[in-house]
């Protein structure tokens, strides 16, 4: 922590090195988390990289009130939603809708995993706001309060995007078990 601090004061005052060691540090969780918001590896590559060079632009103004960490996935959060959205849009635009092929269950998988994977697709069908959420708090194990600071949301909006996704869940997970649920 105090090795962080460290390096914190040396990037602002325009030490790239030390830049770069905040981002050795925190580049895996940061494409992580704009890979959860935007399911493409490479649209998750680019916002990350694009939040890092924006964090590096802003660092001056950094006071130190959250953690670097959550500051900056703050911004991977915002920066993915954006792209989200211009790729909503450019979609829309383009009218290309694509349907998916109806894969056959793989050989030998049992009851849980096509659970598993059913409940995935369904997760990947949420929102990214409510995918981020429902990822971070389900999967990660995170505070409501942790998932609110990371991306950059009231608590209370964070609790009405679980809200809202348990929700759409469920309705999908019905329509898609039919009675077995």
């Amino acid at each position: 922590m105090a090795d962080e601090r460290r390096l914190i004061a040396r990037a602002q005052s325009g030490d790239a090195a030390a830049f770069r060691g905040l981002v050795e540090r925190h580049q895996a969780r940061a494409y992580a988390l704009a890979l959860r918001i935007l399911r493409s590896g490479p649209d998750a590559e680019e916002v990350a990289q694009d939040a890092f060079v924006r964090a590096w632009t802003s660092l001056p103004a950094f006071r130190g009130e959250s953690s670097f960490a959550t500051w900056v996935y703050r911004i991977v959060a915002r920066r993915a939603f954006d792209r989200a959205q211009v790729l909503k849009n450019r979609r829309a635009r383009e009218r290309a809708e694509e349907t998916l092929p109806e894969h056959a269950a793989p050989e030998g998988a049992d009851d849980d995993s096509l659970r598993a994977a059913l409940l995935q697709r369904l997760v990947g069908g949420l929102t990214p706001a409510q995918r981020a959420a429902v990822t971070m708090f389900y999967y990660e194990g995170r505070s409501v309060e942790q998932v609110a600071s990371q991306l950059g949301m009231p608590e209370n909006t964070v609790k009405t995007h679980l809200l809202r996704a348990r929700a759409a869940l469920r309705t999908a997970w019905t329509h898609e078990m039919g009675d077995e649920a």
